[in-house]
């Protein structure tokens, strides 16, 4: 982190988290819809479609990653992570599981029949994006190191993913990781796509994803249609996978040249899984220009979350979490 103060990386860090809950709450009524479903009911969204904007799955699984990883650090291990879901999540006497993922209902099923990782993680959805929803606060943890930021994302998600579901967290950390110290959206994407196998679908859709991206459209509605044709399977009926998310959001990131709004927007009116593609997408760009990039209108918008999902993230801002995850000097 040459040439960065510990001020540079907090706002960075705030940006990135707070990027990623700001990228959920926008594309969280966009989620699972078609293109021409967004224009049917908003013409093209360019802003908080709701009076209450609110994130998430995608919110409250990262503060949850986050608080266990402020807590372990490098230290973490899968047994740590085994016991976070449990003590947080599955040992919870909250009733029927309130909301989430495939993937996290498949590994809590998993762990309430007493199955441990990575047996947890052996269900019809572990090649989903949430890992890659809950990755960025690995990036910020990690910053400056992509490598570390994949290790140690890749410990959290053999809990609950394996492999495509973990390269797509490992890609979105390292990004992070990397947009972190204020590197080039280029040299963003090579960290990404350094961390996973090259002859990986999840590598593949990204490169298809950027090509498109770079190709120069100045309308939106070009862009997007360009960026997503490169990476979605038409027909396909789960908008939750991995590859093909995560392209999709480096795609609107390096599409807008690490711009917050355009990446997002870009993100959030390609739909599918719009509200975790705009998370990601959030959280790089975010990670990219810190947290003066976001639009206040957007970011004073953000609240605590409500537990909605995970009733025992209730109360926790992002924002808490970039600054545990960015310790002052004198505490490292």
């Amino acid at each position: 982190m040459i040439g960065e103060t510990v001020c540079d990386i907090r706002e960075r860090a705030r940006g990135a988290l707070l990027g990623l809950a700001v990228g959920d709450a926008l594309g969280a009524p966009a989620e699972n819809l078609r293109p021409s479903e967004i224009r049917r009911r908003w013409g093209r969204i360019e802003g908080f479609v709701t009076d209450r904007p609110a994130g998430t799955d995608d919110t409250e699984y990262a503060i949850f990653s986050g608080l266990l990883l402020a807590r372990h650090g490098s230290a973490l291990t899968v047994a740590h992570v085994e016991r976070a879901w449990h003590h947080w999540i599955a040992d919870l006497d909250e009733g029927p599981f309130r909301g989430a993922g495939f993937s996290e209902r498949g590994t809590l099923e998993n762990l309430r029949r007493g199955l441990a990782a990575p047996i947890s993680a052996q269900h019809r959805h572990a090649w989903s994006d949430g890992l890659a929803m809950r990755a960025a606060p690995f990036g910020v943890f990690a910053a400056g190191r992509p490598a570390e930021a994949a290790r140690l994302v890749a410990i959290d998600g053999s809990v609950s993913h394996e492999g495509e579901g973990i390269y797509g967290g490992q890609a979105v950390a390292a990004g992070v990781a990397a947009a972190m110290t204020g590197a080039s959206v280029t040299s963003v994407i090579a960290a990404a796509l350094s961390v996973v196998p090259m002859d990986s679908w999840t590598a593949r859709s990204m490169r298809r994803a950027v090509v498109a991206a770079q190709r120069v459209q100045t309308d939106p509605l070009t862009r997007e249609r360009t960026v997503r044709s490169a990476v979605v399977i038409g027909g396909y009926p789960w908008t939750d996978l991995a590859p093909e998310a995560v392209a999709l959001a480096f795609g609107a990131y390096a599409a807008a040249r690490g711009d917050f709004r355009t990446a997002v927007l870009t993100a959030v009116n390609m739909g599918r899984d719009a509200d975790t593609t705009a998370a990601v997408a959030g959280a790089l760009a975010g990670a990219s220009g810190g947290l003066a990039a976001i639009p206040e209108t957007w970011s004073t918008a953000i609240a605590p979350v409500t537990g909605s999902c995970l009733p025992s993230m209730r109360g926790y801002h992002v924002l808490d979490i970039a600054d545990l995850l960015t310790p002052e000097e004198e505490s490292r």
